[in-house]
């Protein structure tokens, strides 16, 4: 269910990833993830990572939420947060790191954070230089 909040606080999004992570499926590696990603009308959309015995036909957190996001009907998020239970911030992998650039911009904001409060902010532009999109497939 989408969340409704401030959209200009980024420190709540990042709640609300941490909140939805215990929510997540992983009973085969224990290593949790939560995600949000704030759509351009402002709502908040939430999901976890989901496994599944028959590996690797689980999904990520931030594919959970991309996927709300869509059901929703937005198409455009303006900022994202990560979250997990590891020594450092774990950014998202090659797959949603397009995903991510799909449906936002190079200079939207991204914080990646650990359970212990460590952060790593960034953009999407940074996580995914020299990004495949729609241009490339434009004919000339």
């Amino acid at each position: 269910m989408p969340v409704s909040l401030d959209p200009l606080a980024p420190a709540a999004l990042l709640d609300t990833a941490r909140a939805v992570r215990e929510n997540a499926y992983a009973p085969y590696s224990r290593f949790k993830v939560g995600a949000a990603v704030r759509g351009a009308s402002g709502t908040v959309y939430r999901g976890v990572n989901v496994e599944n015995v028959a590996y690797p036909e689980g999904t990520c957190a931030e594919a959970g939420a991309i996927a709300a996001m869509c059901a929703a009907g937005e198409t455009r998020l303006t900022a994202v947060a990560v979250i997990a239970d590891s020594p450092e911030p774990v950014p998202p992998c090659g797959g949603c790191r397009q995903k991510l650039a799909e449906f936002g911009a190079p200079d939207t904001p991204v914080v990646l954070a650990t359970t212990e409060g460590k952060e790593f902010h960034t953009t999407i532009g940074a996580l995914l230089p020299g990004r495949f999109d729609a241009g490339h497939m434009s004919k000339v």
